[in-house]
């Protein structure tokens, strides 16, 4: 999914935490004798202006930009450390793997382990900033938030899972940092498996388990959903959310699926798809797929009918499947409703993140990021990582109001007793 969110990521927390950060880490330079006149000057500033956006920002957000501003920045400082990576070295080698010049749409699906686990080594921190700790999409209806959203549309599907009594086990397919894990959780009482790739988002996982006190319910796990690291018939009930998308097959994502879950059992996803809208003749509709899986790190985008099919093709017997992005009506919209695209849509709001996307914001966006580079801030190569989730943000925008792409196809399917 995409890198941002509604009300999460506007540019003006930036540099407050900039000029923070920068003048904790260049005053040691200055003469003694002016340092403590400076200090006083330049924090009494900072936190007069951090105290007054606050003011207005927690006025207008679900929650504080510039507390998780600050948590990021924090978080750059060590993130080539923490997770054993160069930024640069991966985005370039990741930029290089979506280059149809260098790369193949055959090499990227037989790559698609490499290509995913990069992806979200470099991702990771902007949806964790930018969305929260559920990175998927979500209709927000009339009177909602968007916490609250997310949470209806996790609760959801958690629901068409049906057979599950005291004991049940559930695995997440494709977890993520474990939100909805987290969220699924609390709402049935059960315990939850998450498993996912990437070797970052296992221990971001876990820790985030152990600070909501889930850790005995809640559990992420490395592995690859091609080749679930579980049991035949290991779990009461499976769910996706926006994951199986990175599967360079889905018909063996789904057998590994299949494999793992009881019989008489239900699984249960949204997944990204092209719609039957999508015209592969089209070079308009063709660059909106490209941006979509550059920047979300898909190896290929399926048809909603290819997932039916896939479904059946290794047992699954189809309960129900459709497009749930339709259900934000006209007469929705007209009474305060949002579509799931909205928060990736332009906006001259300087408090939103959605100014990111306007003709003014891409630019002044992608050299903020290149000044903390500069300034040593955030590691080299970050102003590329942001300007390749830019491009997937603006390429879901334009397919989730052209009709030819949704990240919310609902499928809910049994495996047969026998």
């Amino acid at each position: 999914m995409s890198s941002t969110s509604g009300s999460r990521f506007p540019l003006l927390p930036i540099l407050v935490s900039c000029a923070s950060a920068l003048a904790h880490k260049q005053l040691s330079s200055f003469p003694e004798h002016g340092r403590v006149a400076v200090v006083a000057l330049v924090f009494a500033f900072c936190f007069g202006l951090y105290a007054i956006l606050s003011l207005l920002l927690n006025m207008t957000c679900e929650s504080d930009p510039l507390s998780e501003t600050q948590k990021l920045m924090a978080k750059f400082t060590c993130q080539e450390t923490k997770q054993g990576i160069k930024v640069d070295s991966v985005i370039d080698g990741y930029n290089k793997l979506q280059d149809d010049a260098h790369t193949t749409q055959t090499d990227r699906n037989s790559n698609y382990s490499a290509l995913v686990n990069a992806y979200y080594d470099l991702a990771t921190l902007f949806y964790e900033w930018g969305w929260g700790q559920s990175f998927h999409f979500a209709n927000q209806f009339r009177d909602e938030n968007f916490r609250q959203s997310i949470r209806r549309h996790e609760y959801y599907l958690a629901s068409r899972l049906d057979n599950l009594r005291t004991g049940a086990r559930l695995l997440d397919c494709g977890c993520g940092v474990g939100g909805p894990m987290r969220n699924i959780a609390r709402f049935t009482g059960l315990p939850v498996t998450g498993v996912t790739i990437n070797k970052y988002q296992v221990g971001r996982g876990n820790e985030l388990n152990a600070q909501a006190g889930l850790e005995t319910l809640c559990r992420s796990v490395q592995g690859d959903f091609m080749q679930l690291p579980f049991p035949d018939a290991s779990f009461d009930g499976v769910y996706a959310i926006e994951a199986t998308c990175h599967a360079p097959d889905r018909t063996k994502v789904f057998a590994e699926i299949f494999r793992v879950l009881k019989p008489g059992q239900t699984f249960a996803c949204y997944e990204w798809c092209l719609t039957d809208k999508f015209d592969k003749e089209d070079p308009a509709h063709r660059l909106i797929k490209k941006q979509i899986e550059e920047g979300d790190g898909l190896p290929d985008t399926a048809y909603t009918h290819e997932m039916d099919a896939a479904l059946e093709a290794v047992g699954f017997d189809l309960i129900e499947t459709r497009d749930m992005a339709l259900e934000m009506t006209a007469e929705e919209l007209r009474a305060g409703g949002r579509t799931w695209y909205h928060p990736l849509t332009p906006s001259y709001n300087v408090l939103s993140q959605r100014f990111q996307f306007t003709p003014v914001g891409m630019p002044l966006t992608t050299t903020l990021l290149k000044c903390l580079e500069f300034m040593r801030l955030a590691p080299t190569g970050t102003s590329k990582v942001q300007t390749m989730l830019q491009q997937g943000a603006i390429g879901l925008a334009r397919g989730g109001e052209q009709g030819i792409f949704t990240p919310m196809y609902l499928c809910v399917a049994k495996k047969p007793l026998k």
